[in-house]
């Protein structure tokens, strides 16, 4: 019996330790602006019990390192650089060594790439250029470097804001869990464009409805969807909206459409990101200028947000969040006052409480976690 007991004591310090193992956090990979002090993309350590960040590495080489993506095995390291002559960059990540290693750098296919993404296979990346108006699809080789783009797809139009909407805006590139309906919204035009990808040659083709309007100076900029595939939302940067759509494969039905912002408010409309909750009870929505995040729960089987609150960020231009894994933090980059700062979040309510622990960076622009 004492053997038995001892074996038990032993397989339950195995579990435990591997429990802690399991969430004992996830590197955070910053991308940032290197217009003023930041030397690229910079990678902590976010332990999941403190809430606290510890410096690893820092990828150099590229300028504006600004949205980021990972390939499906963690072990490669995509990025935009921001800037006219735009450009997609490829690094080589060593868990074991915590390193990141320029591979190289290709043209993005068009001017001000601002967003990318891998597909599942880790045969693609698409890149999402707002200055150009456009999206390009790249095929990373064996090595995990980019070739140059096999197809450019230049988007036409515009919309009602003159200064804002005076031509295309390619803001995200979004991928649905199919991994072949491609959800692209573009600011200048007030369109959510709709692409069907072919996994195997990397072409995109025009969807059927071909894209997906939204209101009129709306700007649909970032897009996510529910865990449950069922449904989808827009964060629309120039009306301060969020959208929320019925997806079915290529298509993408409105329900309904809420303000990000107070209803007194009257300052500059200018949000950026959205996320969901793992657990796809909670949506967020950043508001740069209100500096805040709005929070709404999601009906389960309507997908019907309700308004839950507000939460100021200590900092200005809320470019970017992130909730963890654990769905137990949300961390927030603050573009102009150079700060990431982290909030601890009530998993049950949704409900944000600054936990006062920040890291200085530089122009944060992009959060990524890798487990």
């Amino acid at each position: 019996m004492k053997r038995v007991g001892l074996l038990l004591l032993g397989l339950l310090y195995l579990m435990s330790n591997a429990s802690v193992g399991q969430n004992n956090g996830f590197l955070l990979f910053i991308g940032t602006y290197t217009n003023k002090t930041s030397e690229g993309i910079y990678v902590y350590q976010f332990n999941s019990t403190t809430g606290d960040l510890t410096p690893v590495a820092i990828g150099k080489g590229v300028k504006n390192p600004s949205f980021l993506a990972f390939s499906p095995d963690r072990k490669f390291v995509y990025s935009v650089a921001e800037m006219s002559g735009g450009a997609v960059s490829a690094f080589a990540f060593n868990k074991q060594s915590n390193s990141l290693t320029l591979l190289n750098t290709e043209s993005a296919g068009g001017a001000g790439p601002c967003h990318i993404t891998v597909d599942k296979t880790g045969k693609w990346v698409i890149v999402g250029n707002y200055g150009g108006g456009s999206l390009s699809v790249l095929p990373i080789q064996a090595d995990g470097s980019v070739g140059k783009p096999i197809q450019t797809i230049q988007h036409e139009g515009k919309s009602v804001n003159a200064e804002r909407q005076e031509k295309p805006h390619v803001h995200s590139i979004n991928i649905a869990p199919n991994n072949r309906d491609v959800f692209v919204p573009d600011l200048g035009t007030d369109k959510i464009m709709t692409y069907q990808l072919d996994a195997k040659t990397g072409q995109l083709t025009a969807g059927n409805p071909p894209y997906t309007r939204t209101t009129p100076g709306a700007g649909p900029r970032h897009f996510t969807f529910h865990p449950n595939g069922k449904f989808a939302y827009v964060i629309q940067e120039l009306d301060a909206t969020i959208t929320g759509f019925n997806y079915t494969p290529g298509k993408l039905e409105a329900f309904q459409t809420v303000s990000t912002l107070p209803a007194d408010y009257k300052g500059r409309k200018w949000c950026a990101d959205i996320h969901i909750s793992p657990d796809g009870k909670f949506l967020y929505g950043s508001n740069r200028s209100h500096e805040s995040l709005v929070i709404f729960s999601i009906d389960q089987k309507t997908g019907q947000l309700t308004y839950v609150g507000h939460q100021d960020v200590p900092g200005k231009t809320p470019r970017n969040f992130m909730i963890d894994p654990t769905g137990k933090w949300l961390l927030v980059a603050n573009q102009d006052t150079d700060n990431v700062v982290v909030f601890s979040r009530d998993i049950k309510t949704g409900k944000l409480t600054p936990t006062g622990k920040e890291i200085k960076v530089s122009m944060p622009v992009c959060l990524k976690a890798m487990q």
